[in-house]
């Protein structure tokens, strides 16, 4: 009995052996399969992340990569429409030039105003190519000036005229209330925003009209430009505003330029201090509204010179030293000066230049930015030490990414101006820097050569008042299309309508509607 007991207990502690052994290989069989568990599920989620990542990085590669298709597009569109604007107004150049050269019949006058109007355009595509660029870097600067506001408004119109006519476009100008003679801003600038609109209105009508209209009030300007053209899509009416865009119609697509007008426009009316809004709808036209702050001067300049027909000035010669490298520069400037009686001096370096102004005493230095030896700026640097303050240093440069306005304590310098040359700007910083009186040219010195037009009979009386209406508004070839209607009708008016067809052709339709007040049917 207490060998079978024995036996029992050894058969029991065996199995409880067993039992434990059993129970410790489950126990590690479901750890063990708890942790290759976990392991599968962490990796499985790094190969989960590890995919989300791949296709967020795609996402992201394809993003990039049409963001670049994009931006190439772009830099294609804008070199395609760069090298048109400028190809343009460079043909004009080159083919009046020629035209010259050749001797051709081809009036001095008309050749000249096709070629500064060209030159004006290049000039303003690159001062447009620089904005952008002064106002990405942040070192834009502006200027406080004076300007003739009627005057300036007018001058721009004008400017669009003949473009508007050319397309059969009525261009309109209204001024709604009274405005200031004069206000306070950065000419320039705001000359500058005032075309970009205007030339945007023309250049996108096909049929209809473009209108210019200004109001006044608290210091407040608002220039409203409508016009009748192919409208702009909801969708773009924020992207025009965006460099080199112009919307994804085809027909602004269509046109030539390189998108940079309305960007332009934008950022100069914030930092004039003002803001410009868009209204649209395809197909009917757009309407640009400027709303721009142009206080009036505490005092108005008591008269500005018409440097047109500028001819000399009040008091003693003066003397200007031109320090230049550029022998067709100074041609031009001493083509200029001299015939008003300057006294002109040109040197081509600067110790040359500094030395010559020991000999010379000039009143003022013009100098070039680039010259051999040392750079203007040291040369404006080392003539205000040696000479003082009674010389007074204008930069003339081409330079513009350099400008500096000049005439502060912090610079050598009185003035700057860029070239190419406005021969207007150029004697106006003269004027100033010089305190000149500059003698003007009568009105119309040849006021008693004008042959004497006869009044046209009582049966001209309803092609004057078309007429009269058709110049009011700037439409060119309507003004030309009554004129042949009247010298086919009333054949008495043959030589009235030739000398108003000389003021068309001249484009001056304010003397063509102060001739229709002397000639009108009594």
């Amino acid at each position: 009995m207490l060998a079978l007991s024995s036996k029992s207990l050894a058969v029991f502690v065996v199995l409880a052996i067993l039992a434990g052994i059993v129970a410790w290989v489950f126990v590690l069989a479901r750890d063990s399969r708890r942790a290759a568990k976990q392991e599968s599920q962490r990796q499985t989620r790094l190969l989960q992340e590890d995919i989300a990542a791949c296709t967020l990085a795609g996402a992201e590669l394809r993003r990039a990569k049409e963001v670049a298709e994009a931006a190439n597009a772009a830099k294609t569109r804008y070199l395609v429409g760069l090298s048109h604007e400028i190809r343009s107004p460079l043909n004009a150049i080159y083919g009046y030039a020629q035209l010259l050269e050749r001797e051709s019949a081809i009036p001095a006058t008309e050749a000249g105003s096709v070629i500064r109007r060209s030159a004006e355009h290049l000039t303003n595509l690159v001062d447009g190519l620089l904005e952008i660029s002064r106002i990405e870097s942040g070192v834009t600067k502006l200027s406080s000036d004076v300007v003739p506001l009627q005057a300036l408004l007018d001058h721009v119109v004008d400017m669009f005229r003949m473009q508007a006519a050319a397309k059969g476009l009525t261009l309109n100008y209204v001024v709604n209330g009274r405005l200031p003679r004069f206000v306070r801003t950065d000419e320039k600038r705001l000359r500058q925003i005032l075309i970009n609109l205007l030339s945007n209105a023309i250049k996108y009508t096909r049929e209809g009209s473009a209108t210019l209209s200004i109001s006044y009030r608290s210091q407040m300007a608002e220039v409203d430009v409508v016009d009748t053209g192919i409208g702009i899509e909801p969708e773009d009416l924020e992207r025009i505003f965006e460099p080199f865009e112009r919307g994804n119609s085809p027909e602004a697509m269509s046109q030539p330029g390189i998108g940079l007008g309305l960007a332009i426009t934008r950022v100069l009316a914030r930092i004039l201090g003002g803001e410009i809004f868009a209204s649209s709808a395809p197909g009917v036209g757009s309407h640009f509204r400027l709303r721009i702050f142009l206080p009036e001067p505490m005092t108005a300049p008591s008269g500005t010179a018409q440097y047109s027909r500028v001819i000399g000035y009040d008091g003693p010669r003066k003397t200007i030293l031109v320090v230049d490298d550029d022998p067709a520069q100074v041609t031009l400037l001493q083509s200029l000066l001299r015939p008003l009686d300057f006294v002109v001096y040109w040197a081509s370096q600067g110790v040359e230049g500094m030395m010559l102004a020991d000999r010379c005493t000039p009143d003022l230095v013009m100098l070039d930015i680039q010259i051999p030896g040392m750079s203007g700026w040291e040369v404006a640097t080392r003539l205000r030490a040696m000479h003082g303050d009674a010389l007074r240093i204008v930069m003339v440069s081409a330079n513009a990414h350099e400008f500096r306005a000049g005439g502060d304590e912090y610079a050598s310098h009185d003035a700057f101006v860029s070239k190419p040359v406005d021969f207007k700007a150029l004697l106006d910083v003269i004027g100033r820097q010089l305190r000149l009186t500059w003698q003007v040219a009568g009105e119309n010195p040849n006021a008693d050569e004008t042959p004497t037009i006869a009044p046209l009979p009582e049966s001209a009386a309803p092609f004057v008042e078309r007429l009269r209406q058709q110049a009011k508004v700037g439409h060119v070839q309507a003004v030309e299309a009554t004129l042949a209607e009247l010298e086919t009708e009333v054949p008495a008016s043959i030589s009235a309508v030739v000398a108003m067809r000389a003021h068309v052709r001249n484009f001056d339709l304010r003397s063509l509607m102060k001739m229709l007040d002397d000639v009108q049917a009594r």
